[in-house]
């Protein structure tokens, strides 16, 4: 009975045991990169260690400026909306290889824009 629960246990602890070490921390830092679609620009953006996210898109396009905000969960996934003067969203996956992409939209001023972005961690 004493070898049955022993390698119970043994079974149960490598089961419970993940690889999957992702951490908020692996992605704390200042991000960039460029978007597309019915507008073109680049953004910037900063995670703290809170997950919040902050940062901003320039359009090429119209030379304005639009924030972002929002945040970030413990496997990548951004979740923050753009505003100021505009009001979208900015969602998409960072990625513990440095890389990031997503898509993003706004529906102020109109017509309404979208496209997608990508970048990396600097």
């Amino acid at each position: 009975m004493k070898k049955f629960f022993l390698l119970f246990l043994m079974a149960f602890l490598f089961i419970g045991c993940s690889s999957n070490d992702d951490t908020i921390y692996d992605y704390v830092g200042t991000w960039s990169g460029t978007y597309d679609g019915s507008d073109k620009g680049v953004w910037n953006i900063v995670v703290d260690t809170n997950g919040k996210v902050v940062g901003t898109m320039h359009s090429d396009v119209n030379q304005e400026n639009y924030n972002i905000s929002g945040n970030l969960s413990e496997t990548g996934d951004l979740n923050a909306s753009v505003g100021l003067p505009s009001e979208g969203d900015f969602k998409g996956k960072l990625g513990t290889d440095k890389k990031g992409s997503g898509n993003w939209s706004n529906s102020i001023p109109t017509p309404a824009r979208s496209g997608s972005w990508k970048g990396e961690k600097k």
